[in-house]
């Protein structure tokens, strides 16, 4: 990890990529060229702000640019280095409804250790499917795949290392990395390669790409075939893991790429060897035992036949694969597979699969053991749909491109080849460039639409969503129980309960008018896991029916619920948040209580801000919104909180630096435990218990302050399993550094205010500010655990420093550990 994590400029994209990609469309080249000038001069300014990562620019309705011509532009903001222009390689006429796409899923040979490593940390669907497969894989692997893709996680858009001529051409006689050969072992690299190329298909389809077809080589069919329904997730997953681990168990073997037909390479082969693919009319690649394959290749070389090992530990699709056919078949058999529900081309025959050969288990014995058509499969494609390859390289793009005469202007590859010293994202907004201007099939009103930058248009918005679809009975049911409790009829049905103004004690009181309506019982549990409408709706008629929707189905209705809306604070201000609850406590406490300004605390204009323990950012927002020219310093540790935090700062356009670190007197890395439902006491010192006890005082607090409730006297019944929702822990690394370092490195002179909010790290914060920053700062607030006396020894720090001291406890914590201590300089 990086010992000096670079502040994130509230100024980059919300997504913390500084990347940016504009689809334009215009009635004439005339005016894709004034807005490609206008976009290239925007973005060539350092204050450049961009309200998404892709965004439509046409100069008519951004759903109707069928007619017209298009163009994109990606640049870096503030890099004119970066920036890239993508124009139509063609001017082929394409039908109004626009090209369908084609996915092209490779197999091993291009995978590498870092693949997807960008796309990762600036995507959550790619993140969230690569997660999902991780963690269905640790049962059968024993390991976490990541670590293996990931070993050593670095910075996001850090570039591959230079190219390397030999290692591309296959004659580099290096040694491999520890890295290199644990993923290069056939029992990890197919199903991480497998995992990478889910999560990127299931990218492509969030952003509105819907394959026609698909194809895959080799391991990619498995991921064609899952993505069409024939194996669920779970069902490709073991079949993958266990697949590969028989492969890794049996004997080792080689493959030899050649270029001759594949009538030529039969003859040549004899009993030892097989024919394991046929790429083209002349590249086929043969695989066998190692010396038999060394015996072909001199033979080749000695005849002028060109000939090239390939990186490989096992002659796959060969003979040698025939003993574990019968495991494979029974492996198969064990699974319910379905017909596709989108077509995809076999790998065995080089046409569409059938119904029949897809439910077949004995099918993936024969996939295992027969050569891989591609070249059948290329041609059954036809030259219709645009190809677009999902997963690392550009193999498949190279034979795609050879089959089409060397045409690539319809031959997409969204990932860098492992040599390219290209930055993960830039290459596959690239890839979505391409595909606008190759006119692909394709939900383009899912990006912002705005007016195209060129004089003489107007700014144009996206079409108009259809209407929502009919609600079956249940979710009508439910949708006027939910209208009740939330006091709105305005409700989506794919948004959770608690993003929509829901918190615990209405979660209690809905799940008792869910048992008075329905006549069963949600857990508290099950409200939080499936929240929004829809997915709470599968829950109860899975329980009236019996029927437990199926794993597939929970992980989808998860990601479909996974988009965080907008929500309103009191005073007008819309946020992105976490946790309904959390986030009307916090806003009570800084915007209406004004406890700060209470407590002698004043921001005055120009003022310098250190905000430990950002959160979410609302102590930031008020910081900035209390006076003019305020300059903010925020840190915080957690991704999913930096994620919301730098949406926010950006979206309210505050003069901010933001650092996802910790704070401590060191610098080192930690572990940190962070509680998506809980998220004020995520902390670097976690302590169930105390945390469950301080929780617990807080309900009651809570619960004595206000009104009688419905069905208040049931609630304690669910009170144990609400603590243990509330704390259920996902664990982060994190990079500490003390603070003074940050000082030094942005050069601050002055600290006119230092927030702290750090669960139980507060001493560790003050011990990293070095005795020469001390008199800089001004004022100071810290929450503090009166752990030992901690806030008198706290009270008794500060005195010394110079500051006039006092600590008070907020009503709603009276009973638990927790103090706010304030303190001033003496001199103010």
């Amino acid at each position: 990890m990086n010992p000096h994590p670079t502040p994130v400029s509230v100024r980059d994209d919300h997504t913390v990529s500084p990347w940016h990609l504009a689809l334009l469309a215009g009635p004439g080249a005339a005016d894709l060229d004034a807005g490609i000038a206008a976009l290239r001069s925007r973005s060539a300014c350092p204050v450049t702000t961009h309200d998404a990562l892709v965004t439509v620019h046409t100069a008519g309705d951004a759903a109707a640019t069928a007619g017209l011509r298009r163009a994109a532009l990606l640049t870096a903001a503030g890099d004119e280095s970066g920036t890239a222009e993508i124009r139509p390689q063609d001017a082929a006429t394409v039908p109004a409804a626009g090209r369908p796409v084609a996915f092209m899923f490779p197999g091993l040979g291009d995978h590498y250790v870092g693949m997807g490593q960008g796309l990762y940390h600036h995507f959550p669907v790619f993140r969230e499917h690569l997660d999902r497969c991780a963690d269905l894989l640790a049962a059968e692997l024993d390991l976490d795949i990541r670590d293996a893709l990931f070993p050593q996680d670095q910075a996001p858009g850090a570039p591959a290392p230079a190219m390397d001529l030999r290692q591309m051409l296959g004659r580099d006689s290096g040694t491999q990395s520890d890295a290199e050969r644990r993923l290069n072992r056939t029992g990890v690299a197919q199903p991480a390669l497998f995992a990478v190329e889910y999560a990127l298909a299931k990218l492509w389809e969030s952003w509105g790409l819907r394959p026609k077809v698909m194809i895959g080589y080799s391991l990619g069919e498995y991921v064609a075939a899952t993505l069409a329904g024939v194996l669920t997730l779970e069902g490709a997953v073991k079949l993958v893991a266990q697949r590969a681990r028989l492969i890794d168990r049996s004997p080792e073997g080689a493959m030899l790429a050649v270029m001759l037909p594949e009538e030529q390479v039969a003859a040549l082969i004899g009993e030892k060897l097989s024919l394991s693919a046929v790429n083209g009319p002349e590249f086929c690649v043969v695989a066998g035992p190692g010396a038999a394959v060394d015996e072909l290749h001199t033979r080749l070389m000695e005849q002028g036949v060109a000939a090239r090992r390939v990186k490989s530990t096992h002659a796959f699709h060969s003979v040698m694969m025939e003993p574990l056919a019968a495991e494979v078949t029974r492996l198969a058999a064990t699974l319910d597979l379905k017909v596709p529900s989108i077509p995809y081309i076999s790998n065995v025959t080089g046409r569409q699969i059938t119904d029949e050969q897809a439910t077949d288990p004995a099918y993936w014995a024969r996939h295992l053991c027969s050569p891989v058509r591609f070249a059948d499969g290329l041609a059954a494609l036809g030259a219709e749909p645009l190809l677009l390859e999902t997963g690392p390289g550009q193999t498949l793009s190279s034979l795609a491109a050879a089959a089409r005469d060397g045409d690539t202007a319809a031959i997409v590859a969204s990932m860098r080849h492992p040599m390219e010293p290209q930055d993960d994202t830039a290459v596959l907004l690239k890839a979505l460039g391409r595909l606008w201007t190759g006119h692909a099939q394709a939900g383009w009103d899912t990006f912002p639409a705005a007016g195209i930058p060129a004089a003489g248009h107007t700014a144009t918005t996206a079409a108009v969503p259809q209407g929502a679809p009919e609600l079956t009975d249940t979710q009508a049911r439910l949708h006027t129980i939910w209208s009740r409790l939330l006091k709105s009829d305005a409700l989506p049905t794919d948004i959770g309960f608690f993003e929509l103004g829901g918190n615990s004690l209405l979660a209690t009181r809905l799940i008792l008018r869910i048992e008075r309506e329905f006549g069963v019982e949600l857990t508290l549990r099950r409200v939080y896991e499936m929240p929004s409408i829809v997915q709470m709706s599968a829950a109860i008629d899975a329980l009236l029916t019996g029927d437990e929707p199926t794993a597939a189905e929970t992980a989808a209705w998860t990601a479909a619920a996974d988009a965080r809306p907008a929500y309103r604070l009191p005073n007008g201000l819309m946020v992105h948040h976490q946790n309904e609850a959390e986030t009307k406590h916090f806003y009570e406490d800084i915007f209406d209580h004004r406890t700060y300004a209470k407590n002698g605390i004043t921001i005055e204009p120009g003022a310098t801000v250190f905000d430990v323990g950002g959160n979410i950012g609302l102590f930031t927002l008020f910081s900035h919104y209390e006076a003019d020219n305020v300059e903010i310093y925020t840190f915080e540790p957690a991704p999913p909180m930096f994620e919301l935090l730098s949406r926010n700062v950006a979206e309210h356009g505050v003069n901010a630096k933001l650092f996802n670190i910790g704070v401590s007197d060191s610098e080192t890395e930690a572990d940190f435990t962070f509680y998506p439902r809980s998220s004020g006491m995520s902390s670097f010192h976690p302590d169930e218990d105390e945390e469950k006890r301080n929780l617990r005082t807080i309900i009651a607090n809570q619960r004595a302050a206000g009104e009688a409730e419905e069905g208040i006297e049931k609630l304690d019944a669910y009170a144990e399993e609400l603590i243990d929702v509330r704390f259920d822990a996902v664990p982060f690394k994190a990079w500490l550094r003390p603070l003074s370092a940050v000082i030094a490195e942005q050069g601050v002179e002055r600290i006119d205010l230092i927030k702290i909010d750090v669960q139980k790290s507060e001493q560790q914060v003050l011990d990293g500010i070095a005795d020469h920053d001390w008199p800089k700062i001004r004022q100071m607030v810290l929450e503090a655990h009166d752990g030992d006396g901690r806030v008198a020894h706290l009270t008794r720090m500060l005195s010394s420093r110079g500051f006039t001291v006092h600590a008070e406890q907020d009503e709603i914590y009276v009973g638990t550990d927790i103090y706010n201590i304030y303190a001033l300089r003496s001199d103010q």
